[in-house]
């Protein structure tokens, strides 16, 4: 839950005014002669710190019609009106109070600054701080008011050139007359699960919880899939052990919509406050909540988790010391599976002051390209309380402040749980303020505008197959910067249904590796140099080979210079993953073939595709794998696997394969 400070700052302030005027012990040292007005003051006040707002609005009134010049009782109604978020009302009893004496209670500047901001008056909002900074002595409140001033100028910046965003709300198969927020999406924008506040059942309610709103209500998860038309079904409820009679929310899925990560709070295995959960995609449904324990959750507050396209990295907030203040962002990395198949985490990472400051920082998502970050700030300058900014890292650091994504995306309200898609032309998120609501929140979308757009991403998607029975297989999936052979992604398949999903981040050429015990690997190499890759997700059914003589396969990523057999350097990736291959089946031997196009005689072919089989044999007898398990042969351009009339097929059939001979 956000905590506003200043709310905190004016009951602190409110309540030392009234202790200093002694108001239950002395009315003599009110500004009223009239011992009506002053037990009707007194009436209201009391009402007021019952919380009894609108009784508390009565008797302060009638307090004001016997003495106007009652300068307390504008001050408490002002306050009754700020509790009720009735800006309008607490501007007018406030100037009142500074339009009788300026200099009796100095805040009131400050109290007026900040309501004509939540009003949208940011000029009046701004000459308010200014003589609330002119007429105060105190330098930590100067310093607030200095935020304040901040805040109020860029909000009149922000507001005279808003963003052009038209929010969608995505109807009633998604929405209800309650309340639905947190949405998160597959990268393929197929799957859409978010957090919905429901009604209890009629044996659940007996049970007593901590508030009245918990009696009746609790959050659980709830899914939509796009049918042909690319229009969202029907919503369904999430079935149990992932629901549950307590609340789950704030929940993150990984690219490929297997892994959900979620935040519960205070339950039997909790570390402390609230923690975050881990959930797998099962044949029959999602499995048994797992706390994903230590070192990521503590005894402090962890929450509102964000997975990166990786498939390593989490990203969350938490109020754990080392930070730099209030809720920080904080990522941590998976370095293996428990035997539950629950993640394993190393020591989060604080992500420094470029995201983080000393107020609250919330709700990151990570975007698929996994170099942009979305999230929610109390601290850098915006529209009033959290609002939704954008940073994007270089070499794996966030070394600029953040961009604030601007009005109409900001209001005066607190704005979080922002989601873009893996191509970042829409953006999803939960408002109440657009007129057209079932009820309470709803899930709407927006095109997101050019200038706030992350880098865009596109991915690899389909089924693993065994190549004889057709079996679907669970099989791991990397994913490879060919040039500097940095992992970009790992990923698995699904075992009950062999699907898989793999971002490719735009701006590399990516190698894909797919391997499985038992079978021989899979690879295949993506190039993703403009927007027209990015928007041609690739589409592809994986058939792996078991291990078995005579089987063989293409090293798609195994590269030579032009017309030479010197292997250029983006082959490192391929042949390092053939190397590991051989290491852990030390019990076959392997022939390697290489093969040419028809350019060129066939003697100088045959020699050429001799000369570069020789070479990746060369390769691994240097790396330690033993002669007598490796032998090579040149085919020429023997049995082309495409036609050679195009430069593609000819590409396709320069190629070197792997064939089992033992």
């Amino acid at each position: 839950m956000v905590v506003h400070l200043y709310k905190i700052l004016l009951k602190v302030c409110f309540s030392a005014l009234i202790l200093g005027l002694g108001i239950s012990a002395d009315a003599q040292k009110l500004s009223t002669s009239s011992k009506k007005a002053a037990s009707l003051y007194k009436k209201g006040l009391s009402f007021y710190q019952s919380h009894n707002y609108d009784s508390a609005k009565i008797p302060l009134n009638q307090a004001i019609k016997k003495d106007d010049e009652f300068i307390e009782a504008y001050l408490l109604l002002s306050e009754v009106f700020f509790e009720q978020e009735n800006y309008r009302s607490q501007v007018e009893n406030l100037k009142k109070v500074v339009e009788l004496d300026s200099t009796f209670f100095v805040y009131s500047y400050y109290s007026l600054g900040v309501a004509n901001f939540h009003l949208g008056q940011f000029d009046e909002s701004i000459q308010y701080f200014q003589a609330y900074h002119k007429n105060t002595n105190n330098s930590q409140s100067k310093l607030k008011a200095d935020d304040w001033l901040t805040k109020a100028k860029f909000a009149k910046t922000s507001t005279s050139q808003p963003r052009q965003i038209e929010p969608v709300n995505l109807g009633e198969k998604i929405n209800s007359k309650n309340n639905e927020y947190w949405p998160s999406i597959t990268a393929d924008e197929q799957t859409l699960v978010y957090t919905v506040l429901v009604e209890r059942d009629s044996i659940l309610s007996k049970k007593p919880y901590a508030n009245a709103m918990a009696n009746h209500f609790h959050e659980d998860f709830f899914s939509s899939v796009k049918n042909a038309q690319g229009e969202w079904e029907e919503r369904k409820q999430l079935h149990p052990p992932l629901n549950s009679a307590s609340n789950e929310g704030a929940q993150t899925l990984s690219s490929d919509g297997n892994w959900m990560f979620f935040t519960a709070c205070g339950r039997l295995d909790s570390k402390g406050s609230c923690d975050i959960y881990f959930s797998y995609r099962t044949s029959t449904g999602w499995s048994s909540p797992k706390n994903i324990g230590s070192p990521v959750n503590t005894p402090y507050w962890e929450s509102q988790p964000s997975f990166s396209s990786d498939g390593r990295t989490l990203y969350f907030s938490s109020s754990r010391q080392g930070g730099i203040g209030g809720n920080d962002i904080w990522r941590a990395t998976i370095f293996g599976l428990d035997a539950t198949g629950t993640p394993i985490f190393g020591s989060p990472e604080n992500l420094g002051d470029k995201i983080n400051t000393a107020s609250n920082e919330l709700s990151p998502f990570i975007h698929p390209d996994n170099s942009t970050l979305y999230f929610a700030s109390e601290g850098w300058a915006g529209m009033g309380k959290a609002d939704l900014f954008m940073s994007r890292m270089t070499n794996g650091v966030f070394v600029e402040p953040p961009v604030n994504l601007g009005y109409p995306i900001n209001t005066a309200d607190d704005e979080v749980g922002l989601v873009v898609t893996a191509n970042g032309r829409k953006a999803y998120f939960s408002s109440d303020g657009y007129g057209d609501s079932f009820g309470g929140r709803d899930i709407y979308s927006f095109h997101m505008p050019t200038e706030i757009r992350p880098l865009p991403v596109s991915y690899v998607k389909g089924r693993v197959f065994d190549s004889h029975t057709k079996e679907k297989l669970k099989a791991a999936f990397e994913l490879k910067d060919i040039n500097s052979g940095k992992m970009i992604v790992e990923a698995m398949s699904t075992d009950f249904s062999g699907d898989f999903l793999v971002c490719l981040p735009m701006g590399g050429l990516y190698a894909l590796n797919v391997s499985k015990k038992g079978y021989l690997f899979y690879s295949e190499s993506f190039k993703m140099d403009s927007l027209s890759s990015a928007a041609d997700p690739k589409i592809l059914d994986i058939y792996l080979k078991p291990l078995k003589v005579g089987e063989q396969i293409v090293l798609n990523n195994i590269f030579f210079e032009t017309d030479s057999y010197q292997l250029r350097i983006e082959s490192e990736v391929e042949l390092q993953k053939l190397l590991q291959f051989l290491n852990e089946n030390d019990q076959i031997k392997i022939q390697l073939l290489g093969y040419t196009d028809n350019v060129g005689s066939p003697a100088y072919n045959q020699k050429l595709s001799m000369q570069r089989a020789q070479e990746v044999y060369q390769y691994l007898i240097n790396a330690g794998i033993p002669a007598n398990r490796l032998s090579f042969k040149g085919e020429g351009m023997n049995d082309p696997i495409e036609s050679n009339e195009t430069e593609a097929g000819r590409a396709t059939n320069r190629r070197t394969e792997l064939k089992i001979i033992e």
